[in-house]
Formats: structure tokens, sequence, C-alpha cells
């Protein structure tokens, strides 16, 4: 099963790569999408597993306890990753407004060429 995670964490991060170095802003939302969310799942997959572990609550156990901090962790990041999405997205929204494309080599050619 740790295999599959981490073919699946790099597969995301190398799409995620590819896509944010794309000409296209809406590629490069894409991939910054992509990335938070692999970087959520290689955070989540290097807490190990939880089988055998007990909740970290008050009270007298005698099995080991599953760290919290992963988790607090990722809940964190996917807020801030979706402030950032929503701040993007509105930029993207204003850059098509005021330019009429996404594309970066169509914004630098209309400056060229004035």
């Amino acid at each position: 099963m740790q295999i599959e995670t981490a073919l699946l964490i790099g597969a995301l991060f190398a799409c995620a790569t590819w896509l944010i170095l794309q000409r296209s802003f809406v590629r490069i939302l894409f991939g910054f999408i992509l990335l938070s969310n692999a970087a959520n799942l290689l955070v989540l997959s290097m807490s190990g597993r939880p089988e055998g572990r007990g909740a970290p609550v008050v009270g007298e156990t005698e099995m080991p306890l599953v760290d919290p901090l992963p988790q607090a962790l990722i809940l964190t990041a996917i807020v801030i990753g979706f402030g950032v999405t929503a701040y993007l997205v509105v930029l993207l929204y204003r850059l098509f407004l005021d330019q009429n494309t996404t594309s970066v080599s169509e914004m630098y050619r209309e400056e060229e060429g004035e």
C-alpha cells in the first residue's frame, strides 16, 4: 500500500509541475491545486498507519496513540490552499477582463506590438 501511495504522490507532483510550467494561467491554477493536494497527501502518508493505535483522548490506555498533529497540519493547509486558490481565481478573472486573454505569450505579444 505504501508503494502505491508513493507513486500517486509522485504522479501528482509531476503533473502539478508540468501544469505550473505551462503558458496558460488556467493551467497554472490547476497545477497549484494539484500541488497543494499532493503536499497534503505527502504529509498524511508520512504520519504513518493508524492501525493498532488508539485515539488521543484523556484516559489510560495500553496501546500507542495516534499523533493528531499531521491531521491538524493538513486541515490548516487545506484552508490556506482554498484561500489562495480563491485569490488566484479572482486574479485570473481580473487578468482576463483587463487583457482579454489568459495566455502569457499572447499578453507579451501585444506589448511588443505597441
